[in-house]
This record gives C-alpha cells, sequence and structure tokens, in this order.
C-alpha cells in the first residue's frame, strides 16, 4: 500500500487563517473582557463572547468562498478585498491591544485612575479604526456592486463590524 502525505484541504487552510485573524482582532475585546469585568455586566460579557465565534465564522466563509472553483475571477477578488480589509482591521486592532490589557496588570484601578483614561482612550480608536474601515469595506468598487455574491459577503463583513462597534460603544460608555 502507498501512503500519500496529508495535504491541506482549502477549508483546513481557511480554518487557519480565521483562527489567526479572529485571535489578533477578537483579542482586543477579549482582553477588555479580562480587564474591565468589573464595569461589564454579564449579558455584556456574553456578547463579547459571542464576537469571537462570528468573526472566526465570517474569515472562514470568506476565505473558502474565494477559493471556490463555481465563482469568477472578479467575485474571487472581490472577496478577497473584504478579507484584506479585515486583515487590516485586525492588525490595526492589535496596535492598541496592549493599551487595553494594561489595566488587567494593575492590582488597583480606582475610578479616577489615569490607566481607565489609557483604556478608554484605546477603545475609542478603536471605534475610529472600524468606522473608517467600515466605510471603506460599504464603498464596494464597481465590478463587486454588480455582483450580489461580493455585495453578500461585504454586507456579511459590515454586519460583523457593527456589532463590534456597538460593544466597543457600549463598554466606553461605561468608563
Amino acid at each position: 500500500m502507498i501512503s500519500q502525505p496529508d495535504s491541506v484541504t482549502p477549508a483546513a487552510a481557511a480554518r487557519v487563517v480565521a483562527n489567526r485573524l479572529a485571535l489578533q482582532c477578537l483579542g482586543l475585546l477579549l482582553a477588555t473582557k479580562m480587564c474591565l469585568a468589573g464595569i461589564l455586566s454579564p449579558a455584556d460579557l456574553k456578547r463579547v463572547e459571542d464576537l469571537r465565534p462570528m468573526f472566526a465564522g465570517l474569515m472562514a466563509d470568506l476565505v473558502q468562498t474565494s477559493k471556490r472553483t463555481d465563482i469568477s475571477a472578479a467575485d474571487a477578488d472581490c472577496v478577497r478585498a473584504t478579507v484584506k480589509n479585515l486583515a487590516e482591521i485586525s492588525q490595526e486592532l492589535s496596535s492598541f491591544e496592549y493599551l487595553i490589557t494594561i489595566e488587567k496588570e494593575l492590582t488597583s484601578v480606582g475610578d479616577n485612575d489615569p490607566t481607565r483614561d489609557v483604556v478608554k482612550f484605546a477603545i475609542e480608536q478603536s471605534t475610529n479604526i472600524l468606522t473608517s474601515q467600515r466605510r471603506k469595506i460599504a464603498q464596494l468598487p464597481d465590478q463587486c456592486a454588480r455582483s450580489a455574491l461580493a455585495m453578500a459577503k461585504s454586507q456579511q463583513a459590515v454586519q460583523v463590524i457593527d456589532a463590534t462597534t456597538g460593544i466597543l460603544s457600549s463598554i466606553r460608555s461605561r468608563l
């Protein structure tokens, strides 16, 4: 019997990419959950936890869709552009992760502690990043706007961004 080396399936590759991007992007939100647990309600904590699988599922779906052989090259390019935009979001948000997680390193952070202002700043900047990237994803190039598939995938990304922005806004309002 001849054994063949294991090959990486597109679905497995998509899961790896989705998990890596989800960890980078939503690490910010999970860190917020850990460091602000005393401020957040149990309902907010649940909403934050629900974002990670939502983002990972979106990324996996987009990567798998872009690799499908039954869609046009233009559609695949449009979906890859959405993946690229989400990866940019992930990279930009990671720069604020430390500022948000710094509070968990401190043992006594009071209501008037300057660290709270740093965390608030990081959340505000993260919200600004999400808002600007949302516009970028929503404003599809003409070739993508004519594609029902590209439009649907773009809308899925916008919904995830909107959910993430809503969670951050909720957290910010409690600081």
